[in-house]
Formats: C-alpha cells, structure tokens, sequence
C-alpha cells in the first residue's frame, strides 16, 4: 500500500516522500535458514550473494518528507493542526468522550483517536487500562556524500545504513530503556561511528552532520493497539508499532476505519484490540 500512497501525496501536495525500492542486503550474523524459510512462506524473492542475502522488493521513504507531505494533505482537506497544545484530562460520562481539557482550552468532538505514540499511555491516563506502551530511545547519525554511497540499505545486526537520493547516509540505531529522554551519548556516536565504518570504511573520512535520538513507542511483542477503548464508544488509539509506525501506516489507518465504521477486516486482527 505504501507505494500508492506515497504518489497520492506527490501528486497532491507536491512534496516527494521519495518512496524508493532501493532494497536491502542483509549481512551476516543471522540464521541462514530460518531468513529463507519466512521468504519463501511469505513469497518475498531472496537472493543469496555469497554469506548475504539480498532483499530487492525491500523498500524507504523520507520520514521527514513523508509528514510534510502529509500535514499538507491535511490542511488542503480543511483540516486543522493544534501545535504545543497539551492534553491534560479526557473528560467522559457514562460510555463517552465528552470533551477534552487541554492547555489551550476545550476540545470536543464525535470521536477521538489517540496516536500519540511512546506518550499514548500518559495521555491516556486512567482510561490507558492494560496499554503497556512505553519509550525506547534510539540514537542515530547522519551523513551527507556528493552521491549515494551505497546502492541500497544495508542490515548488519540490528545496524542499519539507509542510502537517500541526494547523498545523504542515515545510520542507525540504538535500543535504550531510559524513559523519557532524548538526550544522546558521546559513547552511543562512537559505537554507531565504529561499526558503521567497519561496514562502509569511506565514512572514515566524512564528518558526522547530525546526531540525534528519538523515542520508540515499545509494546509487548512489537504489537500495536489498533481500535477502540472497551467503556468508551468514541475513543480509539493507534499505537504502539515500536520501530514500525512509519512502515506499518497505511495498514494500519485502514484498520483502523474498519473498526471505526464496522467494515469487515481483511484479516483477523483481533491481536491489535485494546488490552
């Protein structure tokens, strides 16, 4: 579905989330195996190049691109996007959202959906019941070449280098319990630095340009909680994808429209519902 969309908004906004089939050469360690039989169970083509395995059909976009492209949908549909405006209660009544108190005053409306990611479960609050989502912070890099330095993604042990059109190499990423912090680490850049130019040794000689961390919305199992609140009829939440909200997005709303106004699912999704 990612493809589709990713066009839609070009064409629409004019902004390119520059979806790309670059794919992915997979280095070792990893199960041999086990990578061929879950490829060939789920007719995704692998091709063997000597001790790696390269994946064609495995593809990227531009995250930051991508939500530009997006917040212009939005605003071009009559949409309406409240900045820094913090949600401090849900207020309900009997089996209802009634409105929302905020920093910015009242909210109300006929549904409410929450996808506040790694902040779902203080946003929530008391109505967060069983949700278990919380923060993983991951800390990645940035380069920028005069082109391309590598012809596709390359995967080494949770390690990844993501080649963009204009030359820039995102590098990433690291998997940390600390809470709430985005901070990053001298020791984080070096150890990413290290094992990134052992993959690609020309990084040795190129300037780190960035160096940033973000939040992961972890759950149980990589799970997401996709549909609505079990006392409140008008609340729903999508969240949770942990390291694939942006992969998993287009699925993911169409998921949740189905629960929203009774469609049958295309599969069996009763994984995703509100713990």
């Amino acid at each position: 579905m990612f493809g589709g969309m990713a066009e839609s908004l070009r064409q629409k906004t004019g902004i390119d989330p520059e979806y790309l089939r670059s794919g992915m050469l997979v280095k070792p360690p990893f199960d041999v195996q086990a990578a061929n039989q879950w490829c060939a169970q789920h007719d995704f083509p692998v091709e063997a190049r000597g001790d790696d395995l390269f994946l064609p059909n495995v593809a990227q976009a531009r995250n930051p691109r991508l939500l530009q492209a997006l917040r212009a949908s939005v605003e071009s549909l009559g949409g309406r996007i409240v900045e820094h405006c913090a949600v401090n209660q849900i207020i309900s009544d009997a089996n209802h959202v009634k409105h929302l108190s905020t920093s910015q005053g009242d909210f109300k409306a006929d549904t409410y959906i929450v996808t506040a990611g790694a902040w779902s479960k203080q946003l929530l609050g008391e109505q967060a019941l069983h949700t278990d989502i919380k923060p993983i912070r991951g800390q990645m890099l940035l380069f920028k070449f005069d082109t391309p330095p590598l012809p596709h993604i390359v995967l080494q042990a949770g390690l990844y280098l993501i080649p963009r059109k204009d030359g820039h190499l995102l590098v990433g990423s690291t998997l940390e319990d600390v809470g709430f912090d985005k901070s990053t680490t001298e020791e984080v850049r070096d150890s990413l630095w290290q094992r990134a130019t052992n993959v690609l040794p020309s990084l040795k000689d190129m300037p780190i340009i960035q160096h940033w961390a973000g939040l992961r919305p972890a759950s149980p199992g990589n799970i997401p909680t996709i549909g609505r609140h079990p006392n409140l009829q008008n609340l729903f939440i999508n969240s949770g994808h942990f390291r694939y909200g942006v992969t998993m997005s287009p699925a993911s709303v169409e998921v949740l429209l189905n629960e929203m106004d009774g469609t049958p699912q295309p599969f069996d999704v009763s994984a995703y519902h509100w713990r």
